[in-house]
């Protein structure tokens, strides 16, 4: 069956009653604000589960048609959620781990340039920061859900934190061996020190870190492509493996779908059993010749993506970027992208971060949050505009997912708009992913009820929600929109600025930076309209 895409029409039809018979498994307690993942379980798919705890009515009530008022039309309370034309309180969307789009944004300030709207996801800011979740031994995740009150147009938004996270990153001598495919844009637009010249210089810093028994393959594109080195035991060879990477000269057009067919082409032929086969893509994405259409490039290169699981990691660069070609040709090609600026963020990427770029811990995982009617009113996903999944896709695995690797955080941050004298069950979330050897399916959960999303936001006792919460307000802000409660970018600032002293975090102090550079540059913000009930635009 040929997997189809993430960006599905979104299906609202029986959504609620969709859920509650297809469910999610087990929910347990944690002594932390939210309830953490209490139950992980092989469920194949399709199989039923429990309804979330704390939703009222039988599957079968709520499968039910409307209910009519003694005037004819929809009763008050529950049952105006009966019906087709239900809101929507699923919300269900692929993973994502990708950051490029935050570090894009941090160069662009830099350079005293505002970034371009379309290129600001606010969920690569927010997985940019350390959460400080709890971390599973085993593959797979752990469900951490908690929030805080952030006010806005009449008090009573909140801001919901799904957190997931995936077991510790191995140290560099514990993790598989690598067998890496370097494809690198040697074109005319990377002639310059920030590009090619960053390029080299961080290649020659992961050639340092690889292991003897780590392999690698270096193929070249410009208006062609060229194998540069065939794969390479780095054992003996890798004073000719730093040569060859400081031959690299800049040539003229930028044929990237040449390069990645030729280097997927150089990564079968140099496959490791029981290694981390990947194919690393430098490039400043600015693709001008042959194929310049991810889709077009991913069918080229399907056989060898399906049949050997090969990933593709993106590492982008330079001042002007194709960060749109990027992301979508990673997140379709079972992958993730990055962007480095200067050398000490290539030594992050290539040796702080190197085993949770390299090896994979879930394969095609999504995750799907249901909110409860009796204490939610409405809500907004803060980004994944691009990750959303069809509601009733969520335990279809043929449907494409997201690949996470060790190491990793994902968070998605929702605004919500609690019921007038809320109290319970606020919302269940649930992820689902495949065993990257296996492709056996499992799922965890976790839920949170009102008392855990009703305290203060600022000043309140987590640091890193409250770090969360202004990466998110700050890609709304430059994206041109508001979230309810959203400070101006002043106020962020300041607040990321104290973040930054009590969390002795550099990164956090970094983002301050950011966001001053950006008031100096933009101000003010939009106000938050009123859509009704479910889920929100």
């Amino acid at each position: 069956m040929e997997r189809r895409t993430r960006n599905h029409r979104r299906r609202h039809q029986g959504a609620l009653g969709l859920l509650l018979a297809a469910g999610v498994l087990l929910t347990g307690c944690s002594g932390e604000p939210g309830r953490d993942a209490a139950s992980s379980a092989d469920r194949r798919a399709g199989a039923p589960a429990p309804a979330p705890a704390g939703t009222k009515g039988a599957t079968d009530d709520l499968r039910a048609g409307p209910t009519d008022g003694p005037n004819g039309g929809p009763t008050d309370g529950p049952d105006r959620l009966k019906g087709p034309d239900a809101p929507d309180y699923l919300s269900t969307f692929a993973l994502d781990v990708d950051t490029a789009s935050y570090g894009y944004a941090r160069r662009t300030l830099a350079d005293g340039r505002l970034p371009g709207a379309q290129s600001v996801r606010p969920e690569e800011f927010v997985n940019s920061f350390r959460q400080g979740y709890h971390r599973p031994t085993g593959n797979g995740f752990s469900v951490s859900v908690d929030g805080a009150r952030a006010g806005g147009e009449g008090g009573d938004w909140s801001l919901v934190r799904v957190g997931l996270a995936t077991r510790a990153a191995p140290s560099s001598a514990d993790r598989p061996p690598a067998a890496l495919t370097f494809v690198v844009d040697v074109s005319g637009s990377m002639n310059s020190p920030d590009r090619l010249g960053l390029v080299k210089t961080s290649l020659g810093i992961l050639t340092d870190e690889l292991r003897d028994d780590d392999s690698i393959s270096l193929v070249t594109f410009s208006d062609e492509a060229e194998t540069v080195r065939p794969m390479t035991r780095l054992k003996g060879h890798r004073g000719e493996v730093r040569d060859a990477v400081d031959s690299l000269e800049p040539g003229s057009s930028t044929n990237v779908g040449a390069g990645v067919e030729r280097g997927y082409d150089e990564a079968v032929e140099g496959l490791r059993k029981g290694a981390n086969n990947r194919v690393v893509l430098l490039s400043d994405a600015l693709a001008n010749t042959g194929e310049t259409k991810a889709d077009d490039i991913l069918e080229r290169i399907d056989s060898a993506r399906r049949e050997h699981g090969i990933t593709l990691f993106g590492v982008g660069v330079g001042s002007e970027y194709g960060d749109a070609f990027m992301e979508e040709l990673t997140n379709k090609g079972d992958g993730h992208t990055t962007y480095v600026s200067d050398e000490e963020q290539a030594r992050k990427v290539f040796v702080d971060q190197l085993p949770a770029h390299l090896e994979l811990t879930a394969r095609d995982a999504k995750a799907q949050v249901a909110f409860d009617p009796e204490t939610v009113e409405k809500f907004k996903l803060i980004g994944y505009e691009n990750r959303k999944v069809a509601d009733d896709d969520f335990r279809d695995d043929s449907v494409d997912g997201g690949e996470v690797g060790p190491g990793h955080t994902v968070t998605a941050l929702y605004a919500v708009h609690l019921r007038d004298g809320a109290s319970g069950h606020v919302a269940t979330a649930t992820v689902r992913w495949l065993d990257p050897k296996t492709r056996t399916p499992h799922e965890k959960t976790g839920s949170v009820e009102t008392g855990a999303v009703t305290g203060k936001l600022w000043g309140g006792r987590s640091d890193r929600l409250q770090v969360t919460a202004v990466a998110a307000y700050f890609a709304e802000n430059l994206r041109g929109g508001s979230l309810p409660g959203a400070p101006g970018l002043g106020e962020l600032a300041a607040r990321a600025r104290k973040l930054a002293t009590r969390t002795e975090d550099s990164s956090v102090s970094k983002l301050a930076d950011a966001i001053g550079r950006a008031d100096r540059l933009k101000g003010g913000g939009d106000v938050v309209e009123d859509t009704g009930e479910g889920e929100m635009d």
